[in-house]
């Protein structure tokens, strides 16, 4: 009889995520605006824990806790939307833009991921170190291992979702768009804005006014993503 070999136990955490985030596309319009980067943050994770599971990581733990809690904050931000609460700046333009009927799925989807990627990768990054009593150049690794991931989905993102080339142009108001924003870009902003964190965590007033600077830019960057197109 010929035996088929288990597939390694996915964290308890990274479970815990992929079933808020299953739920949420069960419940969401596919056409509404944080439905569409749902969809594409639950196919990130989906291969994130994968690769955790895999031991792909050099610090199993430590991806693991950092996938959960940079979850949790878009998490946490749809919950804050849900009860009529405001949610952090960066994710503002989507939770109000969700339904535009101008904006397209590719908007949604890299509004959603500069949100994410610019303000609360960061945070994450930093909450992970508190947590696990470590520093940052003990993620960094892992932190590229993670990049790699995301850069591929970033690339099938605008394969799937950007129209047809029958339908597009270089002179078209949308290519123009989404060309101005790259997720390398961000990626190196964020690792950036987490040095500084880290430099500063001793100085609560310095860390809350940066956190909020941070904040206030990456919504400006959001809102101009999501521009209606007509």
């Amino acid at each position: 009889m010929t035996m088929t070999r288990a597939q390694p136990a996915m964290p308890a955490g990274i479970d815990w995520v992929l079933a808020r985030m299953r739920g949420l596309e069960a419940a969401l319009p596919p056409r509404d605006g944080v439905a569409v980067f749902n969809r594409v943050y639950l196919t990130v994770t989906e291969e994130v824990g994968h690769r955790v599971s895999a031991g792909s990581f050099g610090n199993r733990r430590a991806a693991a806790e950092l996938d959960v809690r940079f979850a949790k904050r878009y998490l946490h931000a749809v919950d804050q939307a849900s009860k009529g609460r405001r949610p952090p700046a960066c994710w503002r333009p989507l939770f109000q833009l969700r339904g535009h009927p101008a904006v397209q799925p590719l908007q949604f989807a890299l509004a959603g991921i500069n949100a994410h990627i610019g303000h609360d990768l960061a945070l994450a990054l930093t909450d992970t170190c508190r947590a696990l009593g470590t520093e940052p150049r003990a993620l960094e690794g892992d932190f590229h291992r993670i990049g790699e991931v995301l850069v591929t989905m970033e690339e099938r993102i605008r394969e799937e979702l950007m129209p047809g080339p029958d339908l597009l142009d270089v002179a078209d108001p949308l290519t123009h768009l989404v060309g101005s924003w790259t997720l390398e870009a961000a990626r190196n902003a964020a690792w950036a804005s987490f040095r500084a964190l880290w430099a500063i965590r001793e100085l609560p007033d310095l860390t809350e006014e940066l956190v909020d600077r941070v904040d206030a830019s990456v919504g400006m960057i959001g809102r101009c993503l999501l521009t209606p197109l007509g």
